[in-house]
Parts: structure tokens; sequence; C-alpha cells
């Protein structure tokens, strides 16, 4: 039994909630009374709820995020119901902003906003002392990182072993990127360098492998990107995974040298652009060098071990679906491991929302508040794109098709995959749930009736892909030609062909 428990709703039982971690490493005299709940997304509210009571708490925090906020405030909603007398307080960025409009604020008995381990820990000692003075809005106290308790070992046996564990070098961001709640900092908080890495050898030695850092500029400060870079090389071992995200038009010749001491798969980045638009870069305060980062992002692909795994956004205030599909283009065509299509979210703070009159941007009013439509992007734009990104993941992201996807994209790979992914709907009307056999014969008919290239050499793609990934059924256009691995040879000497076809069939 727990005085206090800390709880949230994690989107995939593999993400350890780091946030829940640094409030109870700062309880004080309470740590021992405070007990971390974690649950996922597909739980039923119920279920969790009976959970929770059962452990007869007196006070409930819960980590409130975009992701979760609408399954949270199901569960505050029914544990208010059948035990009221419990407290209840959230916190997260999802309730730091807009407190009066959100259901989940009005349910909670205290709200605290922005950063909670000084201001959670007060409002417990309080509360438990028999003091209720504390408004129903707390403003979070951001105290000295100096003087905030590192989390790392509040992860468990099980979280070493089984989650992602998540680490940060720094907090805040200097950069005003307004689709971004970093957009309101000041600046970047660097921890203090010695303490982390003495903190990251404890997490290693435990048996830690999989490291993710948070921090939104991990090589913001190239020095400190060294450090820790060197500390991960002289740790190396076979199963170790570390995670960055990084500028990508701030890689300078010292941090490639030390990148390319990494073994293949080691290091995975995630390089946020965004948008190649020049003019839609300055409407929302995205300070970015396009070729510098184009060329570093070449060098990331071309010549370092990195994983590389890139962002774009649609529905930016100013962006239509030409401007979009030319930065696709620019950014396939370098090639990186992943690019992650996603779709403008309005986080409640964000400074974004300042162009929502000027350019009639609307937005879903439910969580998690993706644009609906822009004065330049129409609501069948954003479905399109929306259906592009689901197939995309599903082709071009999961990395099952090697051979068939340069038949699909040949040039002009965004013009060509939205009419893949148009046609594609109109086939099945869905975007889910599609067998691996179901979808190497949409792209084999695709391929073959649509875009017009000799069913031998598709069969010989997509049959190669299909048997690359270890299935063991039979595709009903093997017999078509000669098997795959006869094919292949052929198809390479009559690729230049076929493309050329591609190339002139209408997109």
């Amino acid at each position: 039994m727990s005085t206090i428990i800390l709880s949230t709703i994690n989107a995939r039982y593999v993400h350890a909630a780091l946030g829940l971690r640094y409030l109870r490493a700062n309880m004080g005299d309470l740590h021992d009374q405070t007990q971390l709940m974690e649950f996922i997304l597909g739980d039923r509210p119920a279920d969790m709820a009976e959970r929770l009571l059962a452990q007869a708490p007196t006070i409930i925090g819960f980590g409130v995020y975009i992701w979760n906020v609408e399954e949270t405030t199901r569960l505050v909603a029914i544990l208010k119901q059948i035990a009221p007398q419990i407290v209840i307080i959230v916190g997260g960025p999802e309730v730091s902003y807009e407190c009066e409009a959100q259901r989940i604020c009005s349910l909670a008995d205290y709200v605290i906003t922005g950063w909670g381990e000084v201001s959670f820990s007060q409002l417990c000692a309080e509360l438990l002392s028999g003091v209720r003075s504390a408004p129903h809005v707390i403003k979070g106290v951001q105290a000295p990182l100096k003087d905030i308790i590192a989390p790392y070992y509040e992860y468990t046996e099980e979280d070493i072993t089984r989650r992602f564990i998540y680490v940060e070098a720094s907090r805040g961001c200097p950069f005003k990127c307004e689709f971004c709640l970093s957009a309101l900092d000041k600046t970047a908080w660097p921890f203090e360098l010695p303490q982390f890495l003495a903190q990251l050898e404890a997490l290693y030695q435990r048996g830690a492998r999989h490291f993710r850092f948070v921090d939104r500029t991990f090589n913001l400060k190239i020095n400190t990107s060294l450090a820790i870079l060197e500390f991960f090389l002289a740790r190396m071992s076979a199963d170790l995974f570390v995670h960055f995200e990084l500028i990508p038009d701030h890689l300078p010749d010292k941090l490639k040298a030390a990148i390319m001491r990494f073994p293949k798969g080691a290091l995975h980045f995630e390089v946020g652009i965004q948008t190649w638009d020049v003019a839609v870069q300055a409407r929302i305060s995205r300070q970015q060098d396009n070729d510098l980062a184009m060329a570093n992002l070449r060098w990331l692909r071309e010549a370092s071990p990195a994983l590389i795994h890139v962002d774009l956004i649609a529905g930016l205030p100013g962006e239509d679906l030409a401007s979009f599909g030319r930065g696709f283009d620019q950014l396939y065509d370098l090639r990186p491991h992943e690019i992650q299509v996603g779709i403008l979210k309005r986080l409640r703070g964000a400074p974004i929302d300042r162009h929502t009159i000027d350019h009639a941007m609307r937005y879903s009013p439910d969580p998690p508040y993706v644009i609906l439509s822009t004065d330049v992007m129409s609501f069948s734009d954003v479905q399109r794109v929306v259906r592009f990104a689901r197939f995309w993941d599903l082709v071009g992201n999961s990395g099952r098709f090697p051979r068939a996807l340069p038949l699909l994209l040949a040039t002009q790979p965004y013009q060509r995959f939205m009419q893949f992914s148009d046609w594609l709907y109109g086939c099945t009307g869905k975007t889910h749930q599609f067998a691996l056999e179901k979808l190497c014969g949409f792209i084999y008919i695709f391929l073959t009736t649509v875009v017009g290239i000799e069913a031998e050499l598709v069969s010989a793609a997509v049959c190669a892909d299909y048997e690359a990934s270890g299935a063991k059924g039979r595709l009903p256009f093997m017999s078509v030609g000669v098997r795959p691995e006869r094919a292949a040879g052929r198809a390479k000497l009559r690729q230049a062909r076929h493309v050329t076809a591609v190339e002139s069939t209408p997109g």
C-alpha cells in the first residue's frame, strides 16, 4: 500500500515514463510512500481504476500528454465517482496550458503546470499535513538543474532489461519553431556533465544498453556531445543502441569523426527537417540552413554508420500540397532510412496558434488536435496526406520492399506514391490491417496494371522482397515469368527501359 501513486498511460509498454521517475526521485521524505503505476493505451479505464484503488492511495498524480489525455480523463472521472476522497493531481504538457477549457482539469483537485519536481512534492506534503490552501492551478517551480535529483535509480531491473531507458543531458531549447512547445523556453539548460556521465555509468553497469536521449538539441554544444559519444565508445558492445535528436545544420568535422568510430546501427539520429520551404520556415520562426542541412544528411546517410530518421510536417501555415511534395522529393533523394510524414498538431500553448486566423487553420477539436484544413490545403488534401503517411510507413519505412520500392517511385517519388496511395485507398477503403501477402499483391497489381511495368520484372522484385522477409507463403503471381532469383539479373539490365515507361505514365 502506498499513500501516493504516480501514474500515467504510456503509448506502449516499452516506453518508461521519465517524468514520473523524476517526480518520485524528488519526493524527499515522502519517497518511500510513493509508488509508480504505469498503464498502456488500450487498457480499460475501469480496469486501471480498480488496480489503482486496490492500493488505497490518499493522493494520485497523473502525467497527462496529448496521446493519453482522453483515456486519463475517463479514468479520473471514474475515480471521482467511486472514491471522491482521493486527491487527484494532474500535470504534464497537455494540462500546462488552457486549463479552463479542459474537462480533466475541472475533474482534478489540483493542476500543476510546467515543471513538477519541486511543486508536486511540496503539494503532497501540505495535503498530508492537513493543509489545503493551494490554488486549483499551481504554476510549477522551475528549480536550477543542480537542485533536481536525477531519476535514473528509479528504473527497475525490469525497465533495464525490457524497456527503453530515457535520459537527458539538457532541458529546454534555444530555438523558436512555433509548432513546438519548446519554443516557449528561453534557452537550453545543461545538467552538470560529470554527474550525468556518472549516472550513465551506473545505468550501464546495471545492464542498460538501449539509451534514448530526450534532449531537443543534443548537438547544440559540441564539446558536450563529444564527451557523451566518447563515453559510449569506451563501452561499446554488440547490443548497444543510442538515440539522439540532431540539429540538421550543425555537424562540425570533429563530431563527424566521433560518429564514424561507431559500428553500424549503434547510433540512431532523429533529424527534424519539417519543411524545406524557406517562406514557411520564416513564417514559423524556424532557423535552418537548408544547404548545410542537406549536405549533412547526405553525409550521414552515405558515409556514416548511423541510422537516420527524418521528420517532415504537412499542414504548416502557407504550405500547400505542391510545396510539401517538393520537400518530400528533396528528402527522399537523400535516402534516409526513415521519412516520418507527420501531420501538424496544435499543441496547447504552442505559438503556431497565432496563424489560425490569417491562414484559416482548422484543427480537430479532439486530441491530438491534428490540422483539418488551411487556406492552401483543403480537408481532402489533408486526408490524402494522412493516408500517404500511413501507406508510406507500411511500404517505405518498413524496410520490407527494397526491390519493389524503386519501381514504385521511379522519378517524382511523391507524385508516384501519392498516386499509389489514392489508388490503394480507392480499392480497399482502409488504411490498416494489410497482411503482407495482400500488400504485395496490391503493389504488383498497381505496378503492372496502372503504371504499366512488365509483369516479369514486377514479380521478380515483389517476390524477392516477400521471400527476404522470411514469409513462407506463396504469392499468386509467383508463377509469372521465372522465379525471382533467376529473374534478378535480367531485371537489373532491363530496369532502365521500364523506368522510362513509368515516367511517361500520367501521375
